[in-house]
């Protein structure tokens, strides 16, 4: 079994503790114990053996659009492109309640296949995406942060709202679903270009009006967007500052993708607590850039939390998206520890997301969202695995070259909701 005693980034590879012949007691959906099986008393509790097993936290996702599993893998161009030829079309169909409900139950059964057990979700512009998120997302006890994407132009008239109507329909969605069980409302204007200096303000508005909410969305992902939001918003210092001048910038903000952002930038979401979300697999595919990992947490000191962007990225696999972040800081001529890319999908995605008391860690008091790992999945592996010296290696084995066929249970508030069938075909 893994948690986190600290942070990989100045703690090294000690901040991640391995427990040999571990044990977690769970009751009423919580952690109650954990540490070694000699030293934790079950009393009559029946316990669940998984001898071959690697017990992790739940994976975070801090950044998915989850209307667009109909579009994954499609051919794409790039950013503006994507939202033109593929994101729109996909998500007017969203319109439809009984499309919303069909794709959110299969997007929480795909989450568990895949080890997540807690995301920070784009849903459409309609209303009834969100509510079709949550409501299949309460039915497993997952802990889902969603809300209305806000779209008042440079968007095809079926999925623009006005800054009165997001402002309102954000409201009624906040009052039936913020709070409560797990769930969690995020203000969401979709980026910068596609809301009117009305709507963002109007969004700051509900932020200011019930500190508690998150905020989700993205900045400076591609070249191109960056120009396009200069022209826009020609009296905001940079991009961030759109952002900030309306009030959307604080604690519980989260942006995705950071790719190109300026130093005076870093220093603004620095100084909100706000986080990045680091989204790898879509990156290469629509050819953004290389986020600068190291960068921005030891230089700029800002949390960043790791995010699939299906469906600019093409999968749902944590272990993959660790791999390919692996990459990107290659490139930019850093290796980045098995540990430390463990602890940007689970603890320190946590912090990001100002949720750290309730999930990413296994600690005592918080929720019981757990992933059982099997490594050796095939003969191939099973022989790599032999020569693995330590649980680093055997970590970082996993992350490099698994994906979802090595996730073998999932639990979410203390309850098994997905185990993967011998013969079961990976999604």
């Amino acid at each position: 079994m893994l948690w986190f005693t600290g942070n990989p980034w100045t703690d090294g590879n000690a901040a991640l503790h391995h427990e040999e012949d571990g044990i977690l007691v769970m009751d009423r959906g919580r952690v109650t114990a954990r540490g070694a099986a000699s030293a934790v008393d079950t009393g009559d509790t029946p316990v669940h053996h998984i001898p071959d097993g690697l017990i992790v936290p739940g994976f975070i996702d801090a950044h998915l659009h989850y209307p667009q599993m109909r579009v994954l893998g499609a051919w794409g161009r790039q950013l503006l492109d994507w939202l033109n030829d593929h994101t729109f079309p996909a998500e007017l169909a969203f319109a439809d309640d009984a499309v919303c409900k069909e794709a959110a139950e299969l997007f929480v059964q795909s989450c568990f296949s895949c080890g997540v057990t807690s995301a920070s979700v784009f849903p459409t512009v309609h209303p009834g995406s969100v509510e079709a998120l949550f409501r299949a997302a309460a039915a497993q006890d997952m802990a889902v942060l969603t809300g209305k994407v806000l779209m008042d132009r440079n968007a095809p008239a079926g999925l623009m709202d006005t800054a009165q109507q997001g402002h309102d329909e954000s409201l009624g969605l906040i009052e039936r679903w913020h709070g409560k069980g797990r769930a969690r409302y995020s203000v969401t204007p979709r980026f910068a270009p596609t809301s009117t200096p009305a709507q963002l303000e109007a969004a700051g508005a509900l932020v200011r009006q019930d500190p508690t909410l998150h905020v989700q969305s993205h900045v400076s992902e591609n070249r191109d967007e960056v120009a396009w939001v200069r022209q826009l918003f020609p009296n905001a210092e940079h991009y961030t500052d759109v952002y900030a001048q309306h009030g959307l910038l604080g604690r519980r903000t989260v942006l995705a993708h950071g790719i190109h952002l300026q130093d005076a930038e870093w220093q603004a979401i620095h100084d909100a607590g706000a986080a990045v979300a680091h989204c790898p697999s879509s990156n290469f595919f629509l050819g953004s850039g290389l986020f600068d990992l190291e960068g921005a947490v030891t230089r700029h000191k800002v949390g960043v939390a790791l995010g699939s962007d299906i469906g600019g990225g093409t999968h749902l696999s944590p272990l993959r998206t660790m791999g390919e972040a692996y990459k990107v800081a290659q490139l930019r001529g850093v290796s980045v520890t098995a540990a430390t890319l463990l602890w940007h999908h689970t603890a320190g995605a946590a912090q990001a997301l100002d949720m750290a008391d309730e999930v990413g860690n296994l600690d005592v008091g918080s929720w019981g969202d757990v992933v059982v790992l099997r490594p050796g999945t095939d003969p191939l592996s099973r022989y790599r695995l032999r020569f693995a010296r330590d649980v680093h290696e055997l970590l970082f084995y996993a992350l490099s070259c698994g994906d979802d066929r090595m996730v073998a249970e999932t639990w979410v508030a203390g309850r098994n909701v997905y185990t993967r069938k011998s013969e079961e075909v990976p999604a």
